[in-house]
């Protein structure tokens, strides 16, 4: 295992009741993050996908606040909750503005809060293969891939770059083949895996720019 030196120790925050959801040890679930800004088909494809091919209990819509490697500021956050949660309408998935609660911007001191108050739920963290390209620029991003396994829902042009990003390289080691991927959410982190997925046109950025294009 690479373990960082540089990781700081984490407390986990108080939250509101209403942002508790229940969920049993044993349990895989899911964790999509994003602005959700706004929600769209793709979204909810990508969930689907992550069900099927991880074997996922549930997936969890993680809107955020804001992201800290984007300059545009996202619409409120109480807006994308709505929209997300109208166009969701899954038994399986849970849409929450949790890190609005945390009151921070970061993905990984979420996953510290849900670590520690979920304690045997077994978490994993979801993605698209854009993502895991810039990942090493994420604050604490290997301690997020020592501690949970993650899951990359990757189309065809996106997947030479992953393959080579800087995390990809670092952990190329820990990499489940496709045909492994129920295991996932069994194996102790760091483990990853791609699985190929053929994805809808639907992007948050294309929709906003229709939005301002028609108005």
């Amino acid at each position: 295992m690479i373990i960082s030196d540089t990781l700081i120790k984490r407390q986990s925050p108080t939250v509101p009741l209403r942002y508790r959801f229940v969920a049993s040890k044993g349990q895989s679930i899911g964790l999509l993050g994003g602005s959700f800004d706004p929600s769209h088909a793709g979204h909810l494809h990508i969930t689907r996908e992550a069900m099927k091919r991880f074997g996922l209990t549930q997936v969890w819509w993680l809107v955020s606040p804001g992201n800290p490697l984007k300059t545009q500021v996202p619409a409120p956050v109480h807006e994308r909750v709505r929209q997300a949660q109208e166009l969701a309408r899954h038994p399986r998935i849970i849409v929450t503005d949790i890190e609005s609660a945390l009151n921070s911007p970061f993905t990984a001191d979420t996953l510290e809060y849900l670590r520690k108050n979920y304690p045997g739920v077994r978490f994993v963290w979801l993605m698209g293969a854009d993502n895991l390209v810039q990942f090493h620029r994420w604050h604490d991003w290997q301690w997020i891939i020592e501690t949970f396994p993650i899951g990359i829902i990757v189309r065809s042009a996106g997947r030479i770059p992953a393959r080579f990003s800087r995390a990809a390289r670092i952990y190329r080691r820990y990499r489940l083949n496709a045909h492994e991927s129920q295991l996932l959410s069994l194996v102790s982190a760091p483990s990853w895996c791609f699985v190929n997925a053929p994805m809808v046109s639907d992007s948050s950025s294309a929709i906003r720019a229709s939005r301002i294009t028609s108005s």
